[in-house]
């Protein structure tokens, strides 16, 4: 992903939910916004919004 490609966005975690994130580092990628990135895909997956909005596009 070039940098044209792609929107950066700052957000905030309170420390709990910081020490979550930082125990899934190496199991869902290695630098802390490729873990927070990883988290925010497999949600939206889960919730099936990814697989709705690509049916969309094909309408």
């Amino acid at each position: 992903m070039n940098k044209e490609e792609s929107k950066r966005v700052q957000v905030s975690f309170s420390e709990k939910q910081w020490k979550l994130i930082e125990k899934l580092k190496g199991e869902m990628g290695v630098s802390d916004a490729e873990v927070v990135r990883n988290v925010v895909i497999s949600w939206l997956s889960e919730k099936s919004f990814i697989s709705t909005s690509i049916k969309k596009e094909k309408m």
